[in-house]
């Protein structure tokens, strides 16, 4: 497995490197790791005041001082990591270097927490989902698991973007722990309960039997889930299902993984975008806005 881990040396950084660092039976596969550090470049006033390779020197050095003991955490896991520096925008040279790496997967600290939409993950984290396609796993810092066996929660939405995340977890199980734990979640309308906006305010929409609500959740339910079980026919994995209805998915969605302190919440995304709500996709930002579970963010070309 090949993963690409930026670190500045701040808490967040700190907290996915201790992440890493806690994967006892990812260090065992051997994985091919990579840190990088990024600086930010100085302005041509400042390069041409200080000179080309004064700047160069001030750049590596305080580069050296993140990759250091970030070497030296992973070292005494027992894990060995090849470094790169930069130069340039930090979002947008991991976004580049992830694809010039073809790496599997990206591990990031981040502080985001907020209905804000531009401040769910910070400004760099945003720039990565915005800069490429590869998966990205989110940690926060006062949310990181340190157990080897993970609780793994999927949200599935009948999508072949949810079946991605599935299909990473099976692919690139050694992340997750000798014996991790998944559960498949969907969520189905609460038709007894839905609402039509601005016409009857808070009145449910008459019509809707409960027998036949159950068929209609159970149906939608099952197409949601067939995909997911088919991939994971003949794994060992320990897999659960769970129905949540609710007409408010993304809430939803987050109420579960906290409720059951998943340690890890995959979602598939459509990929590529300017704004986050662009990137994730409105369920998807939602859950990052109410979620302090760690973030698995599965994006598609």
């Amino acid at each position: 497995m090949r993963i690409l881990m930026p670190v500045d040396g701040s808490t967040f950084s700190k907290a996915a490197l201790s992440f890493l660092a806690s994967r006892s039976t990812l260090i065992e596969s051997q994985p091919d790791v990579e840190l990088l550090n990024v600086q930010y470049p100085v302005s041509s006033r400042v390069a041409r005041g200080a000179g080309k390779e004064l700047v160069q020197q001030h750049q590596a050095s305080e580069a050296n001082k993140v990759i250091k003991p970030a070497l030296a955490t992973l070292k005494r896991a027992g894990l060995r990591a090849q470094v790169r520096t930069g130069v340039g925008s930090p979002g947008e040279e991991v976004g580049r270097i992830a694809a010039e790496d073809a790496a599997d997967l990206i591990v990031m600290g981040s502080h985001g927490h907020t209905g804000f939409k531009n401040l769910l993950f910070g400004s760099v984290t945003q720039a990565v989902l915005a800069s490429c396609n590869t998966p990205l796993l989110v940690l926060r810092s006062d949310a990181v698991p340190k157990k080897d066996s993970l609780k793994i929660g999927i949200a599935l939405d009948g999508s072949k973007y949810g079946v991605a995340a599935v299909r990473f977890v099976v692919e690139h199980r050694a992340l997750f722990g000798a014996a991790p734990s998944l559960t498949l979640i969907h969520v189905v309308p609460d038709l007894l309960n839905l609402v039509v906006p601005g016409f009857f305010a808070g009145t449910p929409v008459p019509g809707f039997q409960p027998e036949r609500v159950a068929e209609m959740q159970s149906a939608a339910f099952e197409r949601a889930m067939a995909p997911a079980r088919k991939l994971l026919q003949g794994t060992v994995l320990d897999v659960t299902e769970a129905q949540l209805n609710s007409n408010d998915p993304g809430d939803a969605i987050a109420t579960y993984a906290s409720k059951k302190k998943l340690d890890i919440l995959a979602i598939g995304s459509h990929g590529q975008g300017a704004f986050l709500s662009t990137t994730l996709g409105s369920v998807a930002t939602r859950v990052a806005a109410r979620c302090r579970n760690a973030l698995l963010l599965i994006q598609q070309k």
